[in-house]
């Protein structure tokens, strides 16, 4: 069988790899601590699941919706955008997908044609490269600081004539960057000055800690909201990452287009989970609130012992989100290893402990841990990996640097 060429480019995403992996081996009784998963790791709200259980026992799900969603989905969304963010989207100017992830897609395919530019910043989520490359674009890689924030001098630096779109994902995956108002209305200015297209992928915007504050694209001005396609979700706000339920808003005509191609690819969403979505808008909120406050926990209580890890280096605190981005370019090199692929390997099998490595963001030198676990599995998986690390410490102390291997 002769696969086709866009098969043949993409490659298997790194973070369900290695969920999936220590996932394996905790079927096998490993006691593996799995810190490379991108999801809350709170049950999705009573009054979400009740709503879908009298969604089916009143046969409301039991049929076809139109491939955009529910039209009263489609409300409760404009609803909840219109008090998050003090903007206004008609219902019709708001297409409903399989998850976030799909409304990137759907996106890629809208707006690049073969040879478009999208500009993605470095580190950015490892999706959004293979997404462009399956609509025949070309990612560029806009370069960031050590804030991992992107600017018009980087911008002004990556640039050509065939840049089209640009990806802002703010709190970001995978190091909790959270953009300032003025960072973002910067960003916004240029890229309307430039004719590019802004895609903000908000999926964490509820996800915001220690006073700081989530500001979005589509907040900046009318001008700037005009250029730019808002994307977001129920996965990570309301522990709904198996429903799948997430949506796009932007211009009539972007959306027309997006539905057309829904139409003849995924349909619409399980029927079960947009009526659980229509719940999780329009319920009581506090839920959110809950674990947020957990994640925010987490985080104080992580960060500064991640620090003391022998060979990791945190240059900022994650401000949002529910990820931990180190680089342990140091910890490679006291372990004896090649690169920080090697070290998660070495984690995985000697640590137990399941991580993410960074160059699947592209940024080798840096690994990805989540804190969407429990307060006593991450004290648990630091405890590990220091332990793990403080072994090459002795040995250098003692005169020799190295690691076993099997």
């Amino acid at each position: 069988m002769k696969f086709s060429k866009r098969a043949m480019q993409v490659t298997p995403s790194a973070t369900v790899k290695v969920s999936n992996t220590a996932k394996a081996m905790i079927r096998k009784g490993i006691d593996v601590i799995n810190l490379g998963i991108g999801e809350p790791d709170f049950p999705t709200p009573k009054i979400i699941a009740d709503a879908a259980i009298d969604a089916i026992r009143s046969g409301k799900t039991s049929f076809y919706t139109p491939a955009s969603g529910l039209p009263q989905l489609k409300e409760a969304i404009a609803e909840h955008i219109k008090q998050d963010y003090g903007v206004v989207y008609p219902a019709d100017q708001i297409s409903v997908t399989n998850g976030a992830k799909m409304a990137l897609y759907v996106l890629m395919q809208v707006l690049v044609d073969d040879g478009t530019e999208v500009l993605l910043p470095r580190p950015s989520w490892v999706s959004y490269r293979q997404q462009v490359n399956l609509a025949g674009g070309k990612p560029v890689i806009v370069e960031t600081g050590t804030d991992f924030k992107i600017t018009t001098q980087s911008l002004d630096a990556a640039v050509t004539k065939n840049a089209k779109v640009l990806v802002i994902n703010s709190p970001q995956n995978p190091t909790g960057t959270v953009y300032s108002r003025d960072e973002l209305a910067a960003i916004g200015q240029w890229a309307v000055l430039h004719n590019v297209t802004l895609i903000a992928d908000d999926i964490y915007g509820k996800l915001v800690y220690n006073q700081n504050q989530f500001v979005s694209l589509v907040q900046i001005s009318d001008e700037v909201a005009a250029s730019t396609v808002l994307v977001n979700g129920v996965s990570k706000a309301y522990s709904m990452t198996g429903w799948r339920i997430g949506y796009l808003a932007g211009a009539p005509e972007l959306i027309g287009k997006v539905n057309s191609i829904l139409s003849h690819s995924t349909g619409n969403p399980a029927t079960v989970s947009q009526y659980a979505a229509i719940a999780a808008f329009q319920s009581d909120q506090s839920a959110v609130e809950t674990m947020r406050e957990a994640f925010e926990q987490r985080l104080n209580q992580i960060y500064p012992l991640v620090q003391q890890i022998p060979g990791f280096k945190l240059a900022v605190k994650p401000q949002g989100a529910f990820y931990l981005f180190p680089n342990v370019e140091a910890a490679v090199d006291l372990a004896g290893l090649n690169d920080s692929g090697e070290l998660v390997d070495q984690l995985l099998a000697k640590a137990h402990v399941a991580v993410v490595d960074g160059a699947a963001f592209g940024m080798p030198g840096y690994l990805r841990l989540s804190y969407a676990t429990s307060l006593e599995d991450l004290l648990n998986a630091v405890e590990r990996i220091t332990e793990f690390m403080n072994q090459f410490l002795e040995k250098q102390v003692s005169g020799g640097i190295g690691i076993e291997t099997n």
